[in-house]
């Protein structure tokens, strides 16, 4: 067997040897880098001579151009909504304080439209009556308020011209029932001073005790000791 294989190294039929010059690594590696980068470059030449020959980079170009002028109009829509939107804010909040002061205006001419019929109804009321009194009560009024107070307004007139000035007072008294009982009760502070010429208006507010129910309201105008005047209302 040992035979047959030196035989085989000695002779023809044994296998053929190369020799070879060995190369470091790290120079291997080195020229391997050099072999990539210079494909991997004319790859990249050839990339970007297929777009040029193909136009897509212009394309592009004027895409991306396109867009921008695009984003540029966009933004100034947006600045330009923009300010209508403030605008019209600031435009609703003048409206809505006008339309408050408007309410308020008509709550006001509301207000000054009732003073104005009470006082149409007041002077309708300062006509000469018939007759010729000198001194007359007009239009006593009295309301009970929430039943622990009456609200009373009466207007004193002369119905003449050219009246001389009067000098009096006015009583006003309350009566009813209290607890069940007959009630009178004057006016609290005693009759009140009147002096006037044509005409005169008194008003005020008495305090009732409770279990009070008002029936009726008198109210007399005296000079001296002599009534001039006399009017009753029932509640």
């Amino acid at each position: 067997m040992r035979f047959k294989l030196l035989r085989r190294r000695l002779t023809i039929s044994a296998p053929s040897m190369k020799v070879r010059s060995a190369m470091p690594w790290p120079l291997r590696c080195a020229g391997a880098a050099v072999v990539l980068g210079f494909c991997a470059a004319i790859g990249l030449w050839a990339f970007e001579l297929g777009k040029d020959i193909a136009g897509v980079d212009v394309a592009s170009k004027e895409e991306l151009s396109r867009l921008r002028e695009e984003v540029v109009g966009l933004r100034r829509d947006r600045d330009r909504l923009q300010s209508v939107l403030n605008t019209s804010g600031s435009a609703i909040t003048v409206e809505r304080s006008a339309q408050e002061r408007l309410a308020a205006q008509v709550r006001s001419l509301e207000a000054q439209n009732r003073t104005l019929r009470e006082d149409l109804g007041f002077f309708e009321k300062l006509m000469p009556a018939s007759g010729t009194e000198a001194v007359a009560i007009r239009g006593l009024q009295a309301e009970v308020l929430s039943g622990r107070q009456l609200k009373w307004q009466v207007l004193v007139i002369q119905p003449v011209k050219n009246a001389p000035e009067f000098r009096g007072r006015l009583e006003l008294s309350v009566s009813g029932t209290l607890d069940g009982q007959p009630w009178l009760m004057p006016l609290p502070g005693g009759p009140q001073a009147l002096q006037f010429r044509q005409y005169r208006r008194l008003e005020g507010m008495v305090d009732l005790p409770p279990q009070a129910v008002v029936k009726n309201v008198s109210a007399r105008v005296l000079e001296g000791a002599t009534s001039r005047a006399v009017q009753n209302v029932s509640l």
